[in-house]
């Protein structure tokens, strides 16, 4: 209740003060792939600019998404996972990686074929903003998109420009970017390179990031433009894991966890992607894209197990630990066509295309004394991600596979203006999707002392699904439009999940079915006077087939699928300019996700029961964002007050762990000086004014009863950037 309290004072706020600068809506890609203005499109889509992320860490995408409704982005307070994003309860139940969301940088895909996001793999000090669409017409870009993402890289001046932003604070933090742009005899650039360590706010949090990038875009001829974008990261980072009830409340909430510390948890992963999109036209008519992508990534995580733990085989096995690697091939492909023209009187557009993706993951994972290297080449050994001259002592192998995933979809999309108030939107993906496991330890023994019985792992999944969606505009008025669509979707199981099919290691589990789904949105987009812009959506999702965790012990977790579930809500969010330079953003999620049908799962041999009218696990039921601002021209000054309130949330599908609600309170400020071709800037950052114990996130489903990730308590950041621009 209190949360909607703030929520209708800050809107009726904004509308007090609805009379003074005109808010435009902005220009997307994302729902329709050609450059249209938001407020027309039958979607929930939001922007944010780059204006709304300056002043921040810019590490992950969770700092930036909060203000979006219907999105939940997690701040996990450590680097070795990646953000926890969910949207309308899509991806809810991820521990590792972004799942149910497809996620792009300039149309290139972050996304693998089996439905696995890696957003850690751009640099967000490169974007000029972040598109995040919401609702049934995401079901367009495959298999696995409950919400769009679409990241948009800035684009290179006219006159060069080089820069630098330092930046530091709290937990020895700190961050240097350097950056060179401009056109240079036709041939638009941007260089960027990043540099990021810090101690991190828990025990055994410590962690380090390298990023650069590359834009290339060239005209080749008057018709046909060329841009080539290559990102490279390489990032180490400690584990400090989940925190149990006691330990977060009753002892150290900074402490990490006692046995990943003790197996020394850690990641070590590098990334290295180049994509083209060449664009032709035809004429003022037709146009065409190709895009092209290539790359490779290698993952290398060491897991607390304490399956092995109590091992006596081999010494030192009493503090062995899992040695993780992945070495990821991937490469992929899109073609399409449009047009657009008039019939009849009416304009329309057209676009039909194909796109394939590719990923091979050769895949090991291996018990190992702390995961320390050795040249002691007289007991069974393992090589530690290819690298034979490297060993792990006291090593014996749980899984040596390639994991193969491709997909293959067709899909068309058109919007044509039926009258001049009424624009009607449809579109269809056909979409073919296989997951295939190649096993390397067929018919190995078992280990000494190890109870994991090996098994015949080849095998795959495939998923054929034709996925339509349509949706309509009515434009009541010049100010105010009025939409409703419809849409099918669904999700495939990644690797993650059909790794095993119980919790003793055997697998994959080929049983695993994708998960389908219906969903409605109806909603309204208004401007108030021409001072502010309102989005309001209501949506409702049926879901069968949910993917949910089923089993676990602390070193495996097996899948399976539930019955139906439904999620349904509303979205608002409202922006208006008010009078001597202020400015105020709110916006308000409400969901409602839960399972419909029960079922059982199991934890540590015990039968957990979830009942029909549990929530799932992870998703909040009200989210409430909140900024005003203000600027100073004469001084060049800029401030804003930001909150952000969170409800309830249960941390297990059975709904007997949850998390307490929190508010909590940040604030930025900074001054610009611009003397010639130089502009520079300081800032400083507050977060959590009030210095708030809270958990910021939860690990779904954990059944060691480590479910907390508990947030920082008062931080700070400030920083320095300078940049000149030649004339």
């Amino acid at each position: 209740m209190k949360i909607r309290l703030l929520a209708l004072s800050l809107f009726a706020s904004s509308l007090a003060f609805a009379d003074d600068i005109k808010q435009l809506a902005p220009t997307v890609v994302t729902a329709t792939r050609v450059e249209t203005n938001s407020f027309d499109l039958p979607v929930s889509i939001d922007v944010v600019e780059k204006k709304d992320f300056e002043g921040q860490l810019n590490m992950t995408l969770s700092e930036s998404l909060i203000r979006i409704p219907g999105i939940t982005a997690q701040n996990r307070t450590q680097m070795a996972q990646d953000p926890q994003i969910s949207t309308r309860g899509f991806g809810a139940r991820s521990t590792f990686g972004v799942r149910g969301i497809r996620v792009y940088v300039d149309d290139i895909p972050l996304s693998t074929p089996d439905g696995i996001a890696t957003p850690g793999n751009i640099d967000i000090g490169t974007l000029k903003s972040i598109e995040v669409m919401r609702g049934p017409f995401s079901s367009l870009y495959g298999s696995s998109s409950g919400g769009v993402i679409n990241l948009r890289t800035q684009n290179a001046p006219i006159d060069p420009e080089i820069g630098f932003n330092a930046l530091y604070g709290s937990y020895n933090t700190d961050k240097e970017l350097a950056y060179a742009t401009g056109t240079s005899k036709g041939i638009e650039y941007l260089v960027n390179y990043s540099r990021y360590s810090s101690d991190g706010y828990r025990d055994n949090s410590q962690n380090e990031k390298e990023a650069a990038t590359v834009k290339l875009k060239t005209n080749i001829t008057s018709d046909t433009k060329l841009t080539m974008l290559f990102n490279w990261i390489d990032q180490k980072a400690n584990d400090p894991g989940g925190l149990t009830s006691s330990e977060v409340y009753g002892q150290n909430r900074k402490m990490s966890s006692a046995n990943n510390l003790a197996q020394k948890a850690r990641v070590a992963r590098d990334n290295r992607q180049v994509g083209f999109n060449l664009e032709h036209k035809i004429n003022d008519h037709n146009f065409v894209n190709l895009i092209a992508y290539v790359g490779e990534r290698n993952n290398l995580q060491y897991l607390y197990s304490a399956a092995y733990s109590s091992s006596t085989s081999g010494s030192g096995l009493g503090k062995s630990g899992r040695a993780s690697a992945i070495a990821r091939d991937f490469y992929g492909t899109d073609i399409r066509w449009t047009s657009n023209n008039d019939f009849m009187g009416m304009p329309y557009q057209v676009l039909a295309g194909v796109s394939y993706g590719y990923q091979k993951d050769k895949r090991t994972d291996d018990v190992a004394n702390n995961g320390e290297k050795s040249t002691d080449t007289t007991n069974s050994l393992c090589a530690v991600n290819g690298a034979t001259s490297e060993y792990i002592s006291n090593c014996y192998k749980l899984r040596d596979e390639n994991n193969i995933a491709y997909n293959f979809d067709q899909y068309f999309q058109s919007q044509i203006s039926a009258t001049k108030d009424i624009d009607l939107h449809a579109g269809v993906r056909s979409t073919f999707v296989t997951l295939k496991n190649e096993d390397s330890l067929v018919g190995s023994p078992n280990n000494t002392g190890i109870t994991y019985k090996y098994r015949d792992g080849n095998g795959k999944i495939t998923a054929r699904k034709t996925t339509p969606v349509v949706g309509v505009v009515y434009k009541a008025s010049p100010t105010w439009n009025l939409y409703g669509n419809y849409g099918e979707g669904f999700e495939t199981p990644t690797f993650i999940e059909m790794a095993y099919s119980d919790t003793t290691g055997n697998g994959p589990n080929f049983n695993l079915k994708p998960s389908t789904s219906e969903n409605y949105e109806i909603g309204t987009k208004f401007f108030i006077g021409e001072q502010a812009h309102a989005n309001i959506a209501i949506f409702k999702t049926n879901t069968y087939n949910e993917l949910v965790s089923n089993a676990s012990t602390s070193a495996y977790t097996s899948y399976t699928n539930a019955g139906k579930t439904q999620r349904k809500g509303l979205e608002a969010s409202l922006e208006s300019a008010l009078p001597n330079n202020f400015n105020i953003y709110g916006s308000y999620t409400y969901l409602d996700a839960e399972f419909k049908t029960p079922f059982t799962t199991t934890y540590n041999s015990t039968p957990s029961y979830i009942l029909s009218g549990n929530r799932i696990s992870g998703t909040y039921k009200e989210q409430l964002y909140g900024e005003l601002s203000w600027r100073y021209p004469q001084l060049g000054f800029s401030t804003s007050f930001e909150t952000r309130s969170n409800s309830k949330v249960f941390a297990n599908d059975s709904n007997t762990v949850s998390v307490a609600g929190y508010t909590i309170f940040n604030v930025r400020a900074g001054f610009e000086q611009k003397i010639q071709g130089w502009k520079t800037t300081e800032y400083l950052r507050v977060e959590n004014l009030t210095d708030k114990d809270y958990i910021g996130s939860i690990k779904n489903n954990e059944n060691t009863g480590r479910y907390f990730e508990p947030s920082a308590g008062r931080n700070y950041l400030i920083g320095v950037s300078a940049s000149y621009q030649f004339k």
